[in-house]
């Protein structure tokens, strides 16, 4: 990524999941904070979800209201002068718990910021992954400090560290027992035993089919909407997936999707790092073409 490549990518990494985890703990602070604050609205804890404002609705009325009492002052004000009023914040306590969740926000925010300053410093970044829609600087950090291009020979490559394989069994890869392989490893006594493991990246998948799938479809990039649809179509009018779910169908055609990413970010990544490009399977096999590269 630049002439000291492991370090970038070290610290890209570490930035990455620490954003993550950061993201995480906002979130689950949110919830709490919107909970106690749902009950001060007037709102039993028993009222099904669907009948109560969500989380980010009630956070925001508390955030306004916060923004409203520490408007013009640098951090929160004295206690001894910290007065109840007519707002949704009524205790000092409150008031520290809000102040909590902000400062979380705020060193989230900052820290996406500080990925986006290293992205740049990726060729793959400012040459092509910029300008994949629906591919946002988070993502983008994920795919670069997750993925070592150099190891990754063929395309298929990618597709078996991100869970993308086939198994054995013939279904996609899972943490079901028969998906798993035996590891080796040296425990404490120095001596060597072997484990059941899964062969994939568990954090890399979740991000590529929870996260950026969903972003390709909302985003309007019409080259993997048309990859979904297609493949999608494909699935619903085949007598062997007839018995197959709806969501089912869905699932696969969004992995079938992202496959097709990884195989257009195999080919630019190791283009743009001078390295050999290996046709897919299907082409140097089987000589089908499916689509113009």
């Amino acid at each position: 990524m630049t002439d000291s490549k492991g370090d970038t990518k070290e610290l890209l990494r570490a930035s990455v999941r620490g954003v993550y985890d950061l993201q995480k703990l906002r979130i689950q602070m949110g919830n709490r904070i919107a909970a106690n604050f749902r009950v001060r609205l007037g709102i039993a804890p028993s009222t099904k979800e669907e009948d109560s404002p969500d989380a980010s609705a009630v956070l925001a009325m508390v955030r306004a209201d916060y923004n409203r009492i520490t408007d013009g002052i640098l951090g929160l004000p004295p206690r001894k002068t910290f007065q109840q009023h007519e707002g949704v914040i009524c205790t000092y306590a409150e008031l520290q718990l809000v102040d909590g969740y902000v400062e979380l926000e705020t060193a989230e925010k900052k820290l996406f910021k500080s990925i986006q300053t290293t992205l740049k410093l990726a060729p793959i970044y400012t040459e092509w992954l910029s300008g994949v829609k629906g591919v946002g600087p988070a993502m983008a950090g994920v795919i670069l400090s997750e993925i070592d291009i150099h190891r990754a020979k063929y395309a298929s490559s990618l597709w078996r560290y991100a869970g993308l394989d086939v198994a054995s069994d013939g279904q996609g890869r899972s943490r079901k027992a028969e998906h798993l392989v035996d590891y080796e490893y040296t425990d404490s006594n120095g001596e060597i035993k072997t484990r059941k493991g899964i062969t994939f990246n568990p954090f890399l998948k979740t991000k590529l089919i929870g996260v950026l799938a969903t972003s390709f479809l909302r985003s309007g990039n019409e080259r993997y909407r048309k990859i979904y649809d297609d493949y999608k179509h494909r699935l619903e009018n085949h007598p062997v997936h007839a018995e197959k779910t709806k969501g089912h169908r869905n699932n696969m055609a969004l992995r079938y999707m992202i496959k097709q990413f990884l195989a257009d970010l195999y080919r630019e990544w190791r283009a743009i790092e001078g390295l050999t490009v290996h046709p897919p399977y299907s082409e140097s096999k089987l000589d089908l073409k499916h689509e113009a590269a």
